[in-house]
């Protein structure tokens, strides 16, 4: 499929997919939505311990990284674990802004990293931080209570509606620990359903730019 490196509206970079007219991220800005979503709404809930993420959607890498970042602001150390089923490539990758655009310039060579790192190997960042890559379809995903959040980041239900079944929040389910959180940027009724069927309970929040709503989803047993 065609794909593009387009600007979104607060400035930084994604990857559009025109056979599917699907970004990456939201064109109405990407950092935007990934600390309103990922990071306003996931990661600032917890803070001075230690936390493990599961990204479905490793993607870009833009979640990564800001989750780097903003983990020194809120004294974490984090365990960070991204699935993407087809990684992205070298050259789309050196074409995305996210270090500049938020003036992270003295850690280029940590965003190279996330990239550089093999995929299937454990990678220490620096002592607060570890990144895992895994190139494995989500419905391979078999973690049992080994995370404390997940970044739910797959392609929209529109174009991969099977990425958003009732079959992989079950998986995301047993993947969190007790009492692990979810977060989302989809806020669809058909999503909210599969997610409760499942035994999450399901909060409706004010969604980032260019969105009306998200969902937080809670695993409390």
């Amino acid at each position: 499929m065609e794909r593009e490196i387009i600007r979104t509206k607060d400035g930084s970079t994604t990857i559009h997919i025109k056979d599917w007219d699907e970004c990456y991220h939201s064109k109405h800005g990407a950092i935007q939505e990934a600390q309103h979503v990922f990071i306003k709404n996931g990661l600032a809930l917890y803070q001075n311990q230690s936390v493990s993420i599961l990204e479905i959607g490793f993607g870009t890498g833009l979640n990564a990284f800001i989750t780097y970042l903003e983990s020194k602001k809120l004294d974490l150390e984090i365990n960070y674990v991204g699935v993407e089923a087809y990684p992205v490539s070298i050259s789309e990758l050196s074409a995305m802004n996210y270090v500049s655009e938020l003036n992270a310039d003295d850690k280029n060579a940590i965003f190279n990293l996330f990239h550089e790192s093999n995929w299937e190997e454990k990678v220490v960042i620096d002592p607060f931080f570890t990144i895992t890559k895994r190139q494995q379809f989500f419905e391979e995903i078999t973690d049992c209570e080994q995370y404390d959040l997940i970044y739910f980041d797959a392609f929209g239900y529109r174009v991969q509606p099977d990425l958003w079944s009732t079959s992989i929040f079950k998986k995301m389910h047993t993947a969190l620990r007790p009492g692990g959180k979810l977060v989302t940027y989809a806020a669809r009724g058909v999503v909210k359903r599969s997610m409760i069927e499942v035994g999450f309970t399901v909060e409706k929040l004010p969604g980032p730019p260019g969105k009306r709503e998200m969902f937080r989803a809670t695993k409390y047993k």
